[in-house]
């Protein structure tokens, strides 16, 4: 079974399910969902970037096959999520690729995929993250952050006009990239997107629709060009 051109349905690890593009020798990158689950719309976006730069890419399936059909349940799959669990499975995605060929691995999500991308930098074997508006809350219970401990390459993209206070807020982001180059990490870039909100890479109907429940905007091809070619070259310097 498989999803677009490459994907295909796959398990690794501790029988964890997922989607990934066959096994290569070139370097590799985990890319996480948002609240919603595994969408079509995530698979399309491990796609491109599999197609337009040839990276392996491999979609952990954290929710094990449960989808949010609109943001109120969304909420509800991300908050019953057991983040330690999560982030286990992560390490096991990046400990997989590279026992399978990758000489590099790298790790981008979107939303709370992009607060997991933060915790695969603090504590997975991966060598750049590129988060999209998401960052760890320090008020879940659920996994210790260390932000300073994050070493390697970071490239965070973060929407002006985001207004998921805590996880994605503006003076939230900024604030967390500060602990993150608090240690001396100095490959550290956030860019803003002016006028974008929250989700604003999302370019399916379908997943517009979704986005609609939770009233997201909408955003606007010319920012999720410019971002896409910011990971291309970001992910072109460090894997």
């Amino acid at each position: 079974m498989s999803a677009g051109t490459g994907l295909s349905k796959i398990s690794f690890g501790n029988n964890i399910p997922g989607w990934a593009t066959a096994v290569s020798k070139s370097p590799a990158v985990i890319v996480l969902q948002e609240w919603w689950g595994v969408t079509d719309e995530i698979k399309r976006q491990a796609q491109y970037l599999h197609e337009q730069k040839g990276y392996r890419v491999l979609i952990p399936d954290l929710y094990k096959g449960k989808l949010g059909v609109d943001a109120e349940e969304a909420g509800h799959l991300m908050g019953n999520l057991d983040f330690p669990q999560a982030v286990e499975e992560i390490k096991q995605a990046a400990k997989w690729l590279k026992e399978q060929g990758a000489p590099k691995v790298g790790c981008m999500g979107f939303c709370m995929g992009g607060a997991l991308s933060f915790l695969a930098g603090q504590e997975a074997d991966v060598d750049a993250i590129a988060p999209f508006y998401g960052t760890p809350d320090p008020s879940w219970p659920r996994y210790p952050l260390r932000p300073e401990q994050i070493k390697i390459p970071v490239q965070c993209h973060d929407g002006e006009e985001d207004a998921m206070e805590g996880l994605a807020d503006p003076k939230t982001v900024k604030e967390f990239i500060e602990k993150v180059k608090a240690n001396g990490n100095k490959d550290v870039t956030l860019y803003m997107y002016s006028g974008e909100g929250h989700g604003f890479m999302n370019g399916g109907q379908d997943i517009h629709k979704m986005m609609k429940t939770g009233g997201l905007p909408i955003g606007s091809t010319e920012a999720q060009k410019t971002a896409w070619g910011r990971v291309f070259d970001f992910f072109g310097k460090n894997l």
